[in-house]
């Protein structure tokens, strides 16, 4: 039987908010056996919300939880972090409105996690079985679980810039697979639209150090790039950071097309529409 895991201690780290462009102070601690992974807000009265999908209400540039008008954005990378450490319960306190967007990846908040230590609880972990398909289309795009006996990812990318270009890549979960083969890819932007969206208050902290930068000529800060194929990583990379706002291990095998934040959520939300689709079952 395997048994809920979580910090062994705490551990602080600080650094600039991806979109606000702020400084922000970041602290994971211990977290109560069952009690899920939960953000607190220190700026906004230690307001609290728990990392779920049915939380979710902003999914551009990032997946954004809310809760009585307190929100945290760009979860996706640390939540993604969190499922490769196996980690279930824990309490993330910010003084900002994002986790320090870091290195851009996931490996950076892993690390951080290894460092620090993981231990199990008393409680036996569950994990949710798929058990039919379930499938969300949105203007060209999809994404769709299937059952499966394991975990796995299988993504197709599909960009107009010769950086990219059709790009697919097939990833069967391991914390060892996932730290070698997906927590290291970095996010990615394309320059040209660099300044509409710092007018919308977006991309503020994006920087060469932590951001993939594209032109039409291809990867700017090539010396940053960790993989030829890194944008179908990093997507698998956002995929599972929003798969476990599932709220426990999905068994299933991940199928994505063309896809993003708003697929994801909305195929959480199709799965647990229908107590049918699923099963729980302790691991």
């Amino acid at each position: 039987m395997s048994f809920r895991n979580t910090l062994s201690r705490e551990l602080t780290v600080s650094g600039t908010a991806l979109h606000a462009g702020t400084p922000v102070r970041m602290t994971l601690a211990p977290g109560a056996a069952e009690q899920g992974v939960i953000f607190r807000r220190s700026d906004k009265g230690n307001a609290e919300i728990p990392a779920r999908y049915d939380r979710v209400g902003e999914t551009r540039l990032g997946t954004v939880i809310e809760q009585d008008g307190v929100s945290v954005g760009v979860i996706e990378h640390l939540m993604a972090a969190v499922a490769g450490a196996q980690i279930d319960d824990l309490t993330v306190t910010l003084d900002g409105p994002e986790p320090p967007i870091l290195d851009g990846d996931a490996l950076s908040y892993l690390v951080l996690i290894e460092q620090t230590g993981v231990v199990a609880t008393h409680v036996p972990r569950r994990a949710i079985r798929v058990r039919r398909e379930v499938r969300v289309e949105e203007k060209g795009a999809y994404a769709a679980l299937h059952p499966a006996e394991s975990t796995s990812y299988d993504f197709l990318l599909e960009y107009d810039a010769p950086a990219i270009g059709r790009q697919d890549f097939e990833f069967t979960f391991s914390p060892e697979n996932f730290r070698d083969l997906i927590a290291p890819a970095r996010t990615f932007g394309f320059l040209k639209d660099l300044d509409a969206l710092n007018a919308m208050n977006l991309a503020k902290g994006a920087s060469l150090e932590n951001t993939l930068a594209l032109d039409d000529t291809g990867v700017i800060n090539r010396d940053r790039q960790r993989f030829a194929d890194e944008f179908v990583r990093h997507k698998i990379l956002d995929a599972i950071g929003d798969m476990a706002l599932a709220g426990s291990p999905l068994i299933a095998r991940f199928e994505g097309r063309k896809s993003g934040h708003a697929t994801n959520n909305a195929l959480l939300r199709a799965l647990f529409s229908d107590p049918a689709n699923y099963t729980v079952r302790e691991l």
